[in-house]
């Protein structure tokens, strides 16, 4: 029977340990870390030393290069790309250039939506959240936190006053309701 020398599972000699043991930047021991965005290795001189490697590299794959686009920051070719939230538009260049094309709706859907009827300032915009849903939230964002998930009207509410109405679809077709919840105005047609 074959023994198997226990020297080459030292854990001073391990492979791995060499490259995490210490900290590039000041010479201190990693450790390993947890965060709300998964496990980490950082620096024992925290908070003087702000070093930190995350364990997992975020991986970014390329699936297509669209021909005869240009990036808008460095010239380099735009690609269609898979990241953790899905697909995305941007510069073949990365990390260098970290451009990411926006999808900006157009200027005749910009202006039908109201003002921001909780600044006066802010105009609702129509946005995607991480799971692919639409919502629509003021442009003063983080000055001004307003979102609603139902599309906003540019209508009066007769009667609490309310700036906007919004468009809830139902199986008994569309109706427009009051923004707040405290009122109960709700019509088939404006």
């Amino acid at each position: 029977m074959n023994k198997i020398d226990t020297s080459l599972f030292s854990a001073q000699e391990h492979a791995l340990d060499k490259e995490y043991r210490l900290c590039p930047e000041c010479g201190g021991v990693l450790s390993l870390r947890r965060s709300k965005h998964g496990l980490f290795l950082g620096c024992e001189n925290y908070p003087t030393c702000q070093y930190m490697r995350p364990l997992q590299q975020q991986s970014i794959q390329i699936e297509k290069i669209l021909d005869h686009s240009a990036c808008p920051e460095c010239g380099q070719p735009l690609a269609i790309k898979k990241g953790r939230f899905g697909l995305f538009i941007g510069c073949t260049a990365y990390p260098v250039c970290s451009h990411i094309e926006t999808n900006n709706p157009s200027a005749s859907e910009t202006e039908i939506l109201p003002a921001c009827p909780a600044c006066h300032h802010g105009q609702l915009q129509a946005k995607t959240s991480r799971y692919g849903k639409t919502f629509y939230a003021c442009s003063d964002y983080p000055k001004c936190k307003y979102a609603i998930n139902d599309k906003p009207i540019a209508a009066t509410c007769p009667e609490c006053g309310s700036s906007i109405l919004v468009e809830r679809k139902s199986k008994n077709g569309i109706r427009y309701c009051c923004v707040r919840k405290e009122c109960t105005y709700s019509t088939d047609s404006l």
